[in-house]
C-alpha cells in the first residue's frame, strides 16, 4: 500500500492511537500537534543541496557512515565507519571499526583523530562496529551503532555508547540496546541503522531498520528481506526500549518489486518530524527520499531528497570492483541553530578507489 500522512484531530485521539504501546507512557505531548508540516521545506530540500565534495579519503581504507556533530570547541567532529581495503566493499559486515575525525569547518579538511569503537571478541559486537549515529542529549553524547557477533546479518544489533565528552571515554554496553523481534515478526532477523530522537514529552524514540528472516507472501508475491522501519520507546536513555505495536511505521512492500528503504535519519523541526533515507525502489535505487510526519508514526509519501552523484559532480568511470558506484548513501545531517546546515553521505570511489565521505551544503 502507499503511505499517506495522517493528522490527529485532538490530543485525546492522538494519545488513544498510541495506546498499543506497552511499557511506556506517552504523556505530555505538546499542544499544536495538528499543525500541518511545511510543504515548502519538504519539496525544496533537494534543490537546496550544493556539493562540497569528497572528504576522508583514507589510503588503504573504505570509509562509510559519516555522522557529524558540532563540538563545544566550535569544530566539526565526524564519527565514521572504516575497514581495511583488502576486505573489499563487504568488509563493513565482518571487520569494521568506528573512528572520529575533526575539522575546523564542516567543509573540511578532516583529520583522523582516533578509533573510538573496535570489535570485541566474545561480545555481541565481536566482529564489526558500524552505522555510527552521534547525538547530544542533555550533558551526554550518545553514539548509536550496529554490531554483530558472527560476521553475518542475523546477529546485527543496535547498541549505544555514552560519554560526557566527544573525546570519550566511551562506556560501551554489555548487551545490545534492542534485540531482534520474535520468530515470525517483521523484524525477527536483526536491528540496525539506528536513529535516535528525544520526544517532546521526554521519552526516547529509537528508529531502526529490520527485515524478516523467512519468505512471506502478499498480494505482490513472495518477498524475503524487505527492509522496513520501526520505532521503540524508552523512558530512560539507556532503556529498556519497548517496540511500538503498530510497527513497522514505514513499509513499502505493498508497492511490489520488493520496494524498500534504508539508512533513515530522523529529526524534529518545529512541530514536524522528518525522515531522510536512501530509496530502494520507490523512485529508484539511485536517489534519497524525504518524508514528514505530525506525530513520528504516520509518514507522508516520500519526495526525492538527493539525486545521483553524477548530478552534482563528474567523476571517473566506475572501477570494476565497485558495484554501487555513482550514488550516495547513509545520509546524516549537521545542524546549526537548530536547522540542517550540511548533509554528510558516503559514496564509493574517490582518490583511492574505495569509498569516502561526500558532503553537501544546504543553501
Amino acid at each position: 500500500m502507499e503511505f499517506k500522512c495522517y493528522y490527529m484531530t485532538s490530543r485525546r485521539d492522538f494519545l488513544a492511537s498510541l495506546s498499543v504501546l506497552t511499557g511506556a507512557s506517552l504523556v505530555g505531548w505538546p499542544q499544536g500537534v495538528r499543525a500541518q508540516p511545511s510543504a515548502d521545506f519538504l519539496h525544496g530540500f533537494v534543490d537546496r543541496l550544493r556539493p562540497v565534495g569528497r572528504a576522508l579519503e583514507l589510503e588503504g581504507w573504505y570509509v562509510w557512515c559519516n555522522s557529524p556533530i558540532e563540538g563545544p570547541d566550535g569544530k566539526t567532529h565526524v564519527f565514521f565507519s572504516r575497514w581495511r581495503e583488502e576486505k573489499g566493499m563487504g568488509g563493513w559486515l565482518n571487520g569494521c571499526e568506528i573512528a572520529r575525525a575533526v575539522a575546523d569547518s564542516p567543509e573540511g579538511p578532516f583529520t583522523y583523530v582516533e578509533t573510538v569503537l573496535s570489535p570485541r571478541p566474545g561480545a555481541w559486537d565481536a566482529t564489526t562496529c558500524h552505522n555510527p549515529h552521534i547525538r547530544q542529549i542533555g550533558d551526554q553524547y550518545c553514539l548509536l551503532y550496529m554490531g554483530n557477533a558472527n560476521g553475518k546479518t542475523n546477529t546485527k544489533r543496535v547498541g549505544m555508547a555514552l560519554a560526557s565528552s566527544l573525546e570519550g571515554p566511551w562506556r560501551r554496553p554489555d548487551q545490545p540496546l534492542l534485540d531482534a523481534g520474535p520468530t515470525g515478526a517483521w523484524d525477527d532477523h536483526c536491528t540496525t541503522n539506528p536513529s535516535l530522537i528525544q520526544h517532546p514529552n521526554g521519552q526516547y524514540w529509537l528508529y531502526y531498520k529490520s527485515w524478516n528472516t523467512a519468505d512471506y507472501e502478499n498480494e505482490q508475491g513472495r518477498i524475503r528481506g524487505n527492509r522496513k522501519y520501526g520505532v521503540a520507546v524508552a523512558d530512560r536513555l539507556e532503556g529498556p526500549y519497548t517496540r511500538y505495536e503498530g510497527n513497522p511505521v514505514v513499509d513499502f512492500s505493498g508497492r511490489g518489486n520488493n520496494t524498500q528503504l534504508e539508512d533513515a535519519f530522523v529529526w524534529r523541526q518545529g512541530k514536524t518530524w522528518y525522515m531522510l533515507a536512501r530509496d530502494m525502489g520507490y523512485f529508484n535505487h539511485e536517489v534519497g527520499i524525504l518524508m514528514e510526519s505530525a506525530d513520528g508514526l504516520h509518514w507522508s509519501a516520500p519526495v526525492v531528497a538527493f539525486r545521483p552523484l553524477s548530478t552534482y559532480v563528474q567523476e571517473p568511470p566506475a572501477p570494476p570492483h565497485l558495484h554501487r558506484y555513482g550514488r550516495v548513501e547513509r545520509p546524516q545531517l549537521l545542524f546549526r541553530n537548530g536547522k540542517p546546515a550540511y548533509l554528510f553521505t558516503a559514496a564509493q570511489g574517490g582518490k583511492y578507489r574505495t569509498a569516502s565521505s561526500f558532503i553537501f551544503r544546504l543553501a
